[in-house]
């Protein structure tokens, strides 16, 4: 019979992460290189975002300003009707 292999274990050499690699090294020159490599990810990151157009953000806006007036309405009113059940529950046993 054959063994099953276990496809969790890596077959090949084991590359750290950058985290391990961090951990591992001391001393502040590493550590100012380590951070100046996040950076430098971060920025290839931000390069590849696909950055809305004014057009967009406008009517999105738009869209959360007017759903935001209508639940503050919405809350409002349910606000008030339950306080005046309360107040008729609250008068009947008082």
């Amino acid at each position: 019979m054959a063994k099953k292999q276990d496809k969790t274990a890596p077959s090949g050499p084991v590359q750290k992460t950058a985290a391990a690699a961090l951990a591992e090294s001391t001393g502040p020159v590493s550590r100012i290189r380590g951070f100046t490599h996040y950076l430098e990810n971060a920025r290839a990151e931000l390069e590849k975002v696909s950055w809305p157009i004014r057009k967009e953000v406008q009517a999105t806006s738009l869209a959360v300003l007017a759903l935001v007036v209508i639940m503050a309405i919405f809350l409002g009113l349910a606000d008030i009707l339950l306080s005046k059940i309360m107040e008729a529950i609250l008068s009947i046993a008082g």
